[in-house]
């Protein structure tokens, strides 16, 4: 009995630990934003002087060579991207805009060396695989981010105001989902023109999202896991916001230029309910019993993060997959002014409409999202400029298996919460633990990468 009222005591605090925060301010949050990509940047740079390992060897090659190659690639990456990130949203988190500026420098300084060197002409081809390329490492980069803070966020040695905030405001951890949601939207089928299935079609793709979601719910109340239920509500999750949105999306049907005046509309009228008295309610301590109101946060948010999507598909579809597209110095400026114009819109809405809040999924959020992202992505695409640019092993790794490496990722944050007293647990132990951690997952994506694997489940 003692031993379960010690797990229950400390579930209460890890709860304790995550509720009643108010974000960062959107400047660090810009800060941040630069410092990601950026490093990322560097190391593609530096990848053009140092060879790097492809599964395309000749027959005669040696096995050992090939493997110590490959392992010495994959720890270069590892130890010039994802470490000075977990560094940075931890040990080195105070010094946000001291990092920023050395990151800013190091990245002018190597863009000269680059600039400098001699450069090769990019044919029309060439530019659109750096473009995809771009799209790449922008989604990996926001994967990578997401992955960590999940983890590290349990830990002291994590800011606060990183943290996903209560009600109103922004943390880093905030936009996670709108993230992954945008990703996905500027990439998807719609997006592309591709062919949409029907209902069957439908159905398959929201499944293994459903399973997740049932899943994620069954394991956190057999093991009475800490859950905040201000975010999504009580039963609710991150899986069902993704089902759920696929499901409204498969409804319309629409051509890609038509979705972003959906997207809008929807996004609209529900700003507009959320400022006649919504607002109140989804951010009340009060439920009834019924399924609604028990998960009212979820069920809600859901319409902004839908209007976001279509926004998404949208802009990629007009950005990176249309026709005239083939200029590609003209999507990169478009690129980099939409995410000016989304930074500015951002501040107009958060003091004069309503302030950002990812548990409503608002207007404001909405933007705020978008601007993160589309910076992320213009210091990607504009980093192209540069000749001799080459994507990360370890990004090609990631992507191949993005989901499964949050996935494991998600199973891993659970069995070490799961294992020991996060909270309890010194800098020095706790950065050990994510460093460990980090490792765990660059491992398992490069054994996938290195032996052909990729994991899907639909």
């Amino acid at each position: 009995m003692s031993g379960h009222g010690e797990i229950g005591s400390r579930k209460l605090l890890k709860e304790e630990f995550v509720s009643g925060l108010t974000g960062s301010s959107k400047l660090e949050i810009l800060a941040l934003s630069t410092i990601v990509p950026g490093v990322a940047v560097i190391r593609h740079w530096s990848a053009y002087y140092s060879g790097r390992w492809s599964s395309k060897q000749k027959d005669d090659d040696q096995a050992f060579c090939r493997s110590r190659r490959f392992l010495i690639s994959i720890f270069l990456d590892s130890m010039s991207v994802i470490m000075p990130v977990l560094c940075f949203i931890t040990v080195l988190a105070d010094w946000v805009y001291v990092n920023t500026t050395f990151s800013v420098i190091l990245f002018i300084w190597v863009l000269a060396k680059r600039f400098g060197s001699t450069a090769t002409t990019h044919t029309e081809g060439s530019n659109l695989s750096s473009l995809r390329t771009s799209i790449l490492s922008y989604r990996v980069s926001m994967m990578t981010v997401t992955c960590l803070c999940i983890l590290a966020v349990d830990f002291k040695i994590f800011p606060r105001r990183y943290a996903k905030a209560e009600t109103y405001g922004i943390g880093l951890m905030d936009l996670g989902v709108g993230s992954f949601v945008l990703a996905n939207a500027l990439v998807s089928k719609q997006a592309r023109c591709s062919k949409m299935g029907g209902w069957r079609t439908t159905l398959k793709s929201v499944t293994p999202l459903l399973i997740l979601g049932f899943g994620r719910l069954i394991f956190t109340r057999g093991v009475d896991y800490q859950v905040h239920v201000g975010e999504y509500g009580v039963h609710w999750n991150f899986f069902f916001t993704l089902a759920a949105v696929s499901i409204l999306t498969s409804l319309t049907k629409l051509h890609p230029k038509y979705c972003g005046l959906l997207g809008l509309s929807i996004l609209g009228v529900y700003q507009v309910l959320l400022m006649s008295g919504l607002n109140e309610y989804l951010l009340s301590n009060e439920r009834a019993l019924d399924i609604i109101s028990l998960n009212k946060e979820g069920i809600f948010s859901v319409f902004g993060y839908w209007g976001m999507y279509l926004v998404g598909v949208y802009l990629g579809h007009s950005l990176l997959f249309q026709n005239n597209v083939t200029k590609v110095g003209l999507a990169r400026a478009r690129i980099c002014c939409l995410s000016i114009f989304f930074w500015l819109l951002t501040f107009i809405l958060d003091k004069y409409l309503e302030r950002v809040s990812r548990r409503m999924c608002n207007l404001s959020y909405v933007v705020l999202v978008l601007a993160q992202n589309f910076q992320v992505l213009s210091i990607m695409t504009m980093s192209d400029l540069v000749p001799g640019k080459k994507p990360s092993l370890l990004e090609e790794a990631i992507d191949q298996n993005l989901l499964a490496v949050f996935l494991l990722a998600n199973l891993l944050t659970g069995a070490v919460n799961l294992g020991m007293d996060t909270l309890s647990s010194s800098a020095v132990a706790a950065f050990g633990i994510l460093s460990g951690y980090s490792m765990l997952l660059v491992g398992f994506v490069g054994l996938a990468r290195f032996h052909g694997i990729r994991l899907k489940f639909w």
